[in-house]
């Protein structure tokens, strides 16, 4: 599971978006990083295969979204050069959810500093991973709209996607 609550600029964020984009996309995708890396280092050669809830590429879709450009530009820079050193996954899953949906689930976790997320916000998040999966059409990918799901509480929703994904 993907580390993200220690985050210091996560809440300032919120609060001031233009100045503490940059950092906080930094510090997200060092993070990102080094916790990939150290999952990939503790890999039991005799498993199967690893499951990650996210990949460093979503460092370079929310990056996209939040920074003005010439900040992407100098993000992208770094984002390539560690991009090179990850092991791609043989298979994405995207469990997508409209943007009405994401703000009720947003509502439900009751983090103070994410209640004023924008509409729009959500929306150009969700258009940038369409966008991701689009321009990389060597990718496996499987898309699953869960808008109307509660795996977490509905074991049936929870089976559905299973048997989606296999």
């Amino acid at each position: 599971m993907e580390r993200f609550a220690e985050n210091a600029f996560l809440p300032k964020f919120y609060e001031d978006q233009t100045r503490f984009a940059f950092p906080l996309e930094m510090s997200f995708l060092a993070d990102r990083y080094q916790q990939l890396s150290d999952d990939i280092a503790q890999y039991d050669l005799f498993k199967d295969f690893v499951v990650s809830d996210y990949h460093i590429s979503k460092s370079l879709t929310f990056a996209k979204v939040t920074l003005p450009e010439d900040e992407f530009n100098l993000y992208r820079k770094f984002f390539n050069v560690i991009y090179k050193e990850m092991q791609q996954p043989d298979c994405y899953v995207y469990l997508y959810q409209n943007t009405e949906r994401l703000i009720q689930n947003i509502k439900k976790r009751g983090r103070d500093y994410e209640q004023h997320i924008q509409e729009n916000y959500l929306e150009k998040i969700n258009e940038g991973y369409v966008s991701f999966i689009k321009s990389h059409p060597e990718m496996k990918v499987k898309v699953i709209d869960i808008s109307d799901m509660d795996f977490v509480k509905k074991r049936a929703d929870y089976i559905e996607i299973l048997k989606q994904i296999i």
